[in-house]
């Protein structure tokens, strides 16, 4: 191969930035575009109660059903080694995004006669076991992307997906009106979970007890394995003390495990605008 000599005349110090250059725009390219979910989001979902919840207008979604089909194609097409080159925070998007925008797929295959996503499965099914959204490589369900690919790989430890990724009900952390996005993951899940949290309706102080949603109860597992420091569901849900409209007092005693816990009621009705 021939020698370029112009390549010789590049002081070092340029090399290395051009060098720095190609590897960050590399790093840019391999996060998927979500756009097209993320203007679905944007045009037909609501946030409520400043953030704390949303609902979802499913009839526009319905007649946006062609953008929806194209977005989960092209999700699809993404092969496991292409997946496997991506960042922790690009892949956990992806798959949050992925299972959010096949929940709103599934609810629209029985939409409008419908008034739960319970519905769907039947007195002995369930929406969650019902093998239909294509990714990576595979036709898997909801829980196989929730609990397998996220919860059970044991490679993103990240409790926060809880307040992220939606099953169509109000008694459900708000469907966020953005899609997710690796470079902005952290600060999204951030707020997800501090509004969740902020909603008296499903997470509130009564006297010495914090009466919180099922989800800690389901998931406790979840919040137990160190994540940032906290070992504990007490420790969890004290990092967002302030959320929880807890004072000084009350969040040390929370901490130090003087604050009973109890679980509030989940509300299956689906979460239409």
């Amino acid at each position: 191969m021939p020698i370029n000599k112009a390549h010789l005349s590049i002081p070092l110090t340029t090399k290395a930035l051009l060098a720095a250059t190609l590897m960050l725009s590399s790093a840019a390219y391999a996060d998927f575009n979500h756009s097209s979910w993320d203007s679905l989001l944007g045009k037909h979902v609501t946030m409520t109660n400043g953030g704390k919840a949303s609902r979802v207008n499913y009839a526009g979604m319905k007649a946006d059903k062609a953008k929806l089909d194209s977005y989960l194609a092209a999700t699809s097409n993404v092969s496991q080694s292409e997946f496997n080159g991506w960042s922790k925070d690009e892949q956990l998007a992806f798959l949050i995004n992925v299972y959010n925008a096949g929940t709103v797929d599934l609810v629209l295959t029985k939409y409008p006669n419908i008034k739960s996503i319970k519905d769907i499965g039947g007195i002995f099914g369930s929406p969650w076991k019902q093998d239909f959204v294509n990714v990576l490589g595979k036709k898997r369900s909801l829980d196989d992307i929730e609990h397998n690919l996220i919860r059970g790989s044991g490679r993103y430890n990240e409790p926060r997906i809880h307040f992220a990724v939606n099953c169509a009900s109000i008694g459900c952390p708000a469907l966020l009106n953005d899609a997710y996005t690796g470079s902005k993951l952290d600060k999204q899940l951030e707020q997800v979970t501090s509004k969740f949290l902020a909603d008296s309706s499903r997470n509130r102080l009564q006297g010495n007890t914090l009466e919180v949603s099922p989800i800690f109860k389901w998931y406790k597992e979840d919040f137990e394995t160190s994540w940032r420091g906290t070992k504990n569901l007490e420790g969890f849900l004290g990092r967002y003390s302030s959320s929880l409209g807890l004072n000084k007092s009350q969040a040390a005693d929370l901490k130090s495990g003087k604050t009973k816990i109890s679980y509030t009621d989940y509300d299956w009705k689906l979460n239409k605008k």
